[in-house]
């Protein structure tokens, strides 16, 4: 489904549209994902709602959701290119994202981040309200390890 955003501005959830190879190398740079490997964000494309954010034809951005599309969602991927930050395109896609979710109904969509808490606060996320009912499995350096593994 493709939502016109502005007039320059493209969101769409076809995943035939997406710069994988775009994905991959922000991804592979992001905080969060340093040095994941293209096979695993195809992987993950794949089992994943995805939204792109076309500006005059190419990516700009992209999230991804995943979702069992009953109760439960995670908000992953979240990006939009670095020379296009801060002009709105960001807010756009959340937008469109707290949309999509919104249309599902879900119980519960975590996501997790280091910087952008304002943003996402714009969109009714807020910190856990009981944080010690959570629990986690966190390999930080999994693609680092793999390489290590692999040569």
């Amino acid at each position: 489904m493709d939502h016109q955003a502005s007039e320059e501005l493209v969101i769409s959830s076809d995943k035939a549209r997406l710069d994988r190879a775009l994905i991959h190398s922000v991804l592979a740079a992001a905080y969060w994902s340093k040095g994941v490997p293209r096979d695993v964000v195809e992987r993950a494309i794949e089992g994943s709602l995805c939204f792109g954010v076309y500006k005059a034809g190419a990516q700009i951005g992209f999230a991804r959701v995943i979702t069992d599309q009953a109760t439960f969602a995670y908000l992953a991927d979240v990006f939009i290119v670095e020379a296009e930050q801060r002009k709105g395109y960001g807010k756009a896609l959340m937008a469109h994202v707290s949309e999509a979710l919104g249309r599902l109904r879900l119980r519960r969509t975590l996501l997790a981040t280091a910087d952008a808490h304002g943003l996402y606060r714009q969109f009714g996320f807020a910190p856990l309200e009981k944080p010690d009912r959570f629990m986690e499995i966190n390999i930080q350096d999994i693609y680092q390890q793999d390489k290590t593994e692999t040569s």
